[in-house]
């Protein structure tokens, strides 16, 4: 189902169309009495009565062909929470038959700057579903007619919401992609075509990978027939030489486990395991739409992880791009690989402001926060500060888990500079994170963002109708309105 939304200045109370209206949370009906009929007022004051005033949205049948739908706002409601009951209209709106809305604007009685365009932005995140691959689409349209002055979306605004719902949009599509499609080369290419938006993109390929010395990543890849890359997208938004805000994703475009394989049980779940380069991109084309005042760089490690007679073994130790070493103890254990190539080569070839790396990196953040939080871990109390603040806003929620050198020590190697796993046991998420933490050489402030409960919903959420979520797009935009713009 597709949404089309359209504005109008005003309408007739005589109109047969289903008519949206906001009031206060106590249900007020004098807020709403000039938009209907005198009948239908009564009507629906009497219906009130007997209703359940706690639902957020109530829905009344005037007749077989007209609804008049009630949404209560309390009078110190967030923004989020605009934006959940848009998404929870339109659900409410998918599973009926009615195809025509009109939403006035004109009667919400709050001071909240884009409390229509929220709204909006919240329906259409809800509306999102990939049927690519569908031979059968459903043609249903939704129409949404807004009518009146008073909380019209400016021009500037308009824009801003369309471009982070298209950065969205884009991570979500890339995430739901199947692997046989979307492979490190195919994804290298669809990463070049936003040249067009104004990013200056770089793709450093297998031969340009070696000759760097990047032999991390590459032994992540080396068991696929598909290419390894790692790709930059740069945006100019400022006419200044400040230092770029960094952002980099673990792309592992499919991820077997390698020789340390996975169970057959959701390994088709592994198409995802490339949500963390998703958010980037999704990201980085958000800020180029919207021309973003600032400068930034998005970096992306592509790879497979495959099994084959050229696949990396336990038991190899490869010399990473900062110059030390890794011994491979668990060839699963193959993002923090690429993710430390990648945030070494960033730190020296772009010097950031700071660096924050998405990534679905490990299982044992799911076993600790679940789907409600994505797991935080930092060097940087300011920017962890800044990281929670942001996710609050938008309901990409974070919480920070330790970094401390007595988990550092337990991937300490006998053969190299140390292992990829914690033999030990526990600790899973934070010895890969003390991991990361040592591939940054120059002390730049950095956090590392783990989603592997938040890139993907089996039965949706608040802002999602199930499977990709294209989470950290809207949380890193935030992050870079509210401080660095």
């Amino acid at each position: 189902m597709s949404i089309k939304i359209s504005f109008k200045k005003s309408i007739s109370q005589k109109t047969s169309s289903n008519l949206v209206l906001f009031v206060d949370e106590k249900y007020n009906t004098k807020l709403i009495r000039e938009y209907i009929s005198n009948s239908e007022f009564s009507y629906i004051s009497d219906l009130l009565k007997t209703s359940d005033l706690n639902q957020k949205i109530l829905i009344f049948d005037l007749n077989s062909k007209k609804k008049i739908v009630l949404i209560s706002i309390k009078k110190n409601i967030k923004k989020h929470d605009i934006e959940n009951l848009g998404a929870e209209l339109y659900g409410l709106i998918n599973r009926g038959k009615n195809s025509h809305y009109l939403i006035n604007s004109e009667s919400v009685e709050n001071n909240i700057k884009n409390f229509i365009g929220h709204f909006l932005h919240g329906m259409k995140l809800k509306s999102y579903n990939f049927t690519k691959y569908k031979t059968k689409k459903e043609k249903r349209l939704i129409n949404i007619n807004i009518i009146g002055k008073k909380n019209n979306i400016s021009l500037k605004d308009q824009l801003k919401f369309k471009a982070l719902e298209e950065g969205t949009f884009y991570a979500r599509d890339l995430v739901s992609e199947p692997g046989n499609i979307l492979h490190p080369d195919e994804y290298a290419r669809r990463i070049k075509a936003l040249k067009k938006y104004g990013l200056k993109i770089k793709i450093y390929d297998q031969k340009n990978l070696k000759k760097l010395g990047m032999n991390a990543l590459l032994g992540v890849g080396q068991g696929s027939i598909r290419g390894s890359y790692l790709v930059t997208m740069e945006w100019h938004g400022v006419k200044n030489n400040s230092k770029p805000l960094a952002f980099i994703g673990k792309g592992v475009c499919f991820d077997t486990g390698g020789y340390s394989l996975k169970p057959a049980k959701f390994m088709e779940d592994m198409t995802y395991d490339m949500a963390g380069s998703a958010a980037v991109v999704g990201l980085m084309k958000n800020l180029a739409l919207r021309k973003a005042k600032i400068n930034a760089v998005g970096v992306v490690g592509l790879v497979e992880n495959m099994v084959s007679g050229n696949a990396q073994r336990p038991g190899d130790i490869v010399k990473s791009y900062s110059g030390k070493t890794v011994e491979i103890l668990n060839t699963d254990a193959e993002g923090r690989l690429v993710l430390a190539d990648a945030i070494t080569f960033t730190e020296k070839k772009f010097k950031p402001k700071f660096m924050i790396d998405l990534a679905t990196l490990t299982g044992a953040i799911i076993v600790s926060l679940g789907s409600e939080y994505a797991g935080l871990f930092s060097n940087n109390d300011k920017l962890s500060n800044e990281l929670i603040k942001a996710g609050e806003k938008v309901e990409e929620k974070l919480w920070r888990m330790p970094l401390h050198k007595n988990f550092d020590k337990l991937i300490n190697s006998k053969n190299a500079d140390m292992q990829n796993i914690n033999y030990v046991g526990g600790a899973g998420s934070t010895t890969a994170a003390q991991f990361l933490q040592r591939f940054i050489l120059n002390k730049t402030p950095w956090a590392h963002l783990d989603i592997a409960g938040m890139a993907f919903s089996k039965y949706g959420g608040a802002l999602n109708s199930g499977g990709a979520t294209g989470y950290g797009v809207r949380l890193l935009n935030q992050l870079i309105e509210d401080y660095y713009e």
